[in-house]
């Protein structure tokens, strides 16, 4: 049986690497890690082709003239198009090879991405059983004070003590509607086929119209991806929060904000393994999110602006689980990325 062959359906990247880091063989599954084409791979040594790797080049070079084993667990990698992976990196010296080691890098970011996500999720799911039973706790009696200030308006004699009233009535109103958008809709809709491109170009037309000419908003998308079932004004609601988010984050010293699709094979969302999903990254070069924030960033009433409501994310959040899917962040310091991943029945 050919050996490329098998090699090439591993889904661990595998390298062949002389002691200089030069890349000697290459498999597919390192094409797709690294964004890189193999024969561009093997002209260049291995550091050309990736921003960051939390392993010294050094100590590869020194376990291959050595001709010692390596095992480093949970490495950050950061590709040279700013994907950000974490991998189990293995080097095994090549016996009957001089100077040469196979290379075996191992993403672990889905393990670890399921586990925050069943975390998270179950965590939410109290955070939002609170919330909603306080919601209703407020409407009731709220419902009762818009009604008694009605009530009241009418027999006051005096026009211009109205003025109270209709403060009332109003801030009554926007409460309740603050109550409904906590209390939003928690079953799915009727979902039909949709083109996700025409979605976000919704999004992108709304926000040119008051986009701060210092931010640029820039799209990078798959046109192969195929149509999905949804909710459109669900998921165009859960992009645009997320674009608001970014926009706000970059003013007032403005900024790039890119949107992207793509698809990935093999992933698994929640307990789910689906063959096929879309990936909508909202990538943006702010000052990034409070490490502080990151494990509640999804939580309703959280938020790290002053002026913020806390439910922008929280809703995003609720729609992508409604469709089945999940959202993720990933953020330091110029580098934002949001990516909803949907399934894509195939």
């Amino acid at each position: 049986m050919d050996t490329n062959l098998l090699l090439n359906h591993l889904v661990t990247a595998v390298l062949v690497i002389n002691e200089e880091l030069e890349l000697l063989y290459v498999n597919t599954a390192t094409e797709q890690l690294l964004g890189v084409g193999s024969n561009r791979l093997t002209e260049q040594p291995l550091p050309e082709h990736y921003q960051l790797l939390g392993v010294e080049p050094q100590v590869l070079k020194q376990a291959i003239c050595e001709g010692q084993g390596l095992n480093i667990n949970t490495v950050p990698l950061v590709t040279i198009d700013g994907q950000q992976h974490t991998v189990d990196i293995t080097l095994t010296p090549l016996e009957q090879e001089q100077n040469l080691a196979l290379i075996e890098l191992r993403q672990v970011d889905q393990q670890r991405r399921i586990h925050q996500q069943l975390t998270q999720d179950a965590q939410q799911q109290a955070a939002q059983f609170l919330v909603r039973n306080l919601a209703h706790e407020i409407k009731n009696p709220l419902g009762g004070l818009r009604g008694a200030a009605q009530l009241l308006s009418r027999e006051l004699k005096e026009p211009e003590l109205n003025e109270f009233t209709d403060l009332i009535i109003e801030q009554a109103d926007r409460l309740r509607s603050l109550v409904d958008r906590l209390l939003g809709p928690q079953k799915p809709t009727q979902h039909s086929l949709y083109n996700i491109h025409e979605v976000i170009q919704k999004v992108v037309k709304l926000v040119n119209v008051t986009l701060p000419n210092n931010i640029e908003l820039t799209q990078d998308y798959d046109p192969s991806i195929p149509d999905i079932e949804m909710d459109p004004d669900q998921l165009q609601q859960a992009i645009l929060n997320i674009v608001q988010n970014a926009i706000q984050a970059l003013e007032p010293s403005g900024g790039n904000i890119r949107l992207k699709t793509r698809t990935q094979h093999q992933v698994t969302i929640g307990t789910k393994r689906h063959k096929l999903v879309l990936m909508l990254s909202i990538i943006d070069n702010g000052p990034g999110i409070q490490p502080d924030l990151m494990d509640t960033l999804f939580y309703p009433m959280v938020t790290g602006r002053e002026q913020g409501s806390g439910l922008g994310l929280s809703i995003a959040h609720n729609f992508a689980r409604l469709h089945g899917g999940r959202i993720d962040c990933d953020s330091t310091v110029g580098y934002t990325e949001f990516t909803i991943t949907l399934p894509i029945n195939s």
